[in-house]
């Protein structure tokens, strides 16, 4: 898999586990309107343990890896930013809506869209030979910043969830 993150696109090794407990809220379960009765809510809780190994890499010295905006080339031929994102907050409350509709007696199709609130993940980006083109500054004073530019945006706080099911 892959990650653009500030025009930097990282190859992506994942590792989730979740498991959630919701709750589902029919504010108009007694409405003559299907469709109303069909709407709901769900709050609940979710245990989200995911953490993302993120590389880019560079095999010879005309490539080059947007970094915080700026490209950086390898001039000994290779160079890489490998880094860590994990996220902390391993309860994290959910909202969604739904649609809950009945098609037979007992069998019904659902659509629901929600997200978790997960906090800011912590990032580790380390740069390995890469030096910004036309300049003198390390691949490692980019990667510092981007670090710090994923870890305090707020896009990043929110995990969007969408589930269709039988």
């Amino acid at each position: 898999d892959s990650l653009k993150i500030d025009g930097t696109k990282y190859d992506m090794d994942m590792d989730n586990k979740n498991a959630y407990l919701n709750a589902e809220i029919y504010p108009w379960g007694t409405n003559e309107n299907a469709f109303a009765r069909a709407l709901y809510v769900a709050a609940g809780v979710g245990y989200l343990d995911n953490s993302y190994d993120l590389k880019k890499s560079v095999s010879n010295s005309n490539d080059t890896i947007k970094i915080d905006g700026s490209n950086y080339y390898a001039p000994g031929g290779s160079g890489s930013v490998k880094g860590h994102l994990n996220y902390d907050n391993q309860l994290a409350p959910y909202l969604g809506f739904g649609l809950n509709t009945p098609v037979y007696k007992n069998i019904g199709v659902f659509g629901e869209v929600g997200a978790y609130y997960t906090g800011n993940p912590t990032v580790d980006l380390k740069s390995e030979g890469l030096v910004k083109v036309g300049g003198t500054e390390s691949g490692q004073a980019a990667a510092d910043r981007e670090a710090d530019k994923i870890a305090n945006k707020s896009k990043y706080e929110w995990m969007p969830v969408a589930k269709v099911g039988v």
